[in-house]
């Protein structure tokens, strides 16, 4: 199999912003009402590391709760996101479904690998009814080492990839591309910093520009 586009998920393909806060607000609502939290709800600190996995939010955000406490605030948080995601308060990122269509008649397979969790991609995925086009959805739970790198590399083997693309806003998804001979496409959108965009071979404003690069780049592979 040739030429797959191996897409994360929030702040890429869906649009985390529209639920992050809301869930986020719920979630520490919930801790202030049992007393277990004071002060605001920390939204622009979750922001400045989106995109890590969640043990590693929650290691972030509530550094004096012990393992299990930070697990039970996981699952709260877990159930509020899919609950805002089966109600409607997410959307896709403009062209998504497009952009998926477009691949699929190139035969480009589409893949997700997400720092998303399993339940959480399921509901997205089953909301927007993106398993016409995904060829499969990988979530970092899957794997032990939590690295988005290693997640990627389970794709190109099962599925023999010769070479392909990631897309993704984060430097997680340029550096997994990095790893494992494939090209990487920044994007541009709301949680994305210019900073790791310079370590991407590509970069992108809207998703539409991805079609262009992948039709080059597949015709001169």
């Amino acid at each position: 199999m040739k030429h797959a586009v191996i897409f994360d998920m929030d702040g890429t393909l869906f649009r985390t912003d529209l639920i992050l806060e809301r869930a986020l607000d719920e979630t520490f609502d919930h801790l202030r009402s049992e007393e277990k939290w004071i002060g605001p709800t920390p939204i622009d600190q979750y922001r400045n590391i989106m995109g890590v996995p969640l043990p590693v939010v929650w290691t972030t955000l509530l550094p004096q709760y012990d393992e299990q406490a930070r697990e039970e605030v996981d699952a709260y948080f877990l159930k509020r996101l899919i609950k805002n995601i089966q109600n409607g308060n997410g959307a896709l990122y403009a062209g998504v479904l497009e952009l998926f269509e477009q691949l699929n008649r190139r035969g480009c397979p589409v893949f997700i690998a997400s720092n998303g969790l399993v339940d959480y991609l399921q509901a997205i995925v089953a909301h927007y009814g993106l398993n016409r086009w995904i060829t499969e959805t990988y979530s970092i739970q899957q794997i032990d080492t939590l690295n988005k790198g290693d997640l990627v590399a389970e794709i190109v083997k099962k599925y023999e990839l010769q070479d392909g693309f990631v897309v993704g806003d984060r430097l997680s998804d340029i550096m997994a591309a990095r790893a494992n001979g494939l090209i990487s496409i920044g994007c541009r959108f709301d949680f994305a910093q210019e900073v790791e965009l310079k370590e991407a071979d590509y970069v992108v404003n809207h998703l539409s520009d991805i079609l262009d690069i992948v039709s080059k780049k597949t015709t001169s592979l």
